[in-house]
C-alpha cells in the first residue's frame, strides 16, 4: 500500500507576486496585514505563508520558539534590527524577539519552525 501524500505546491514566479497579488486568496491575519497559508496551520509544527501588510500595519510584539525565516519579496519591512528591502533574508532565531511593522506595505514569505509566542505583546 502506497502511502498518499498532498501534491507539491508551486508557486511561479514568486519575485514578482506583487503584481498578480489579487489572484491569491489572502485572508485576515492582524489588523492590515493578510496572510496566504502555504502549509501548517501556525499552531503546532512548522508552517509557511505569504504575508501581505498595507502601509503602516504592523504585527505586535513576539517571541519565536524556533527558527523564523523572512524574506521580503516586495516593500519593506523594520524590525529592531533595522529595514529590510525586497531581496533580503531575515532569519531570527529560536528565543529572540521583536516587533514588526512596514511604512510603505510589503509582502514576504515567511517560515517558522515553531509557532510564535505572543503572550506578552505590547497591543
Amino acid at each position: 500500500m502506497t502511502e498518499q501524500h498532498e501534491p507539491a505546491l508551486i508557486l511561479k514566479d514568486l519575485i514578482n507576486i506583487a503584481s498578480r497579488q489579487d489572484e491569491l486568496p489572502w485572508q485576515p491575519f492582524r489588523p492590515g496585514v493578510d496572510i496566504y497559508p502555504l502549509y501548517g496551520n501556525g499552531e503546532e509544527g512548522s508552517a509557511a505563508a505569504l504575508l501581505r501588510y498595507q502601509p503602516e500595519a504592523s504585527v505586535p510584539r513576539h517571541e519565536h520558539i524556533g527558527f523564523e525565516h523572512i524574506f521580503v519579496i516586495s516593500g519593506s519591512q523594520t524590525d529592531g534590527n533595522g529595514e529590510h528591502e525586497a531581496g533580503t533574508l531575515v532569519i531570527n532565531s529560536p528565543g529572540s524577539q521583536h516587533s514588526v511593522k512596514s511604512r510603505a506595505g510589503c509582502i514576504v514569505l515567511a517560515i517558522w519552525e515553531k509557532p510564535i509566542s505572543l503572550s506578552f505583546s505590547d497591543q
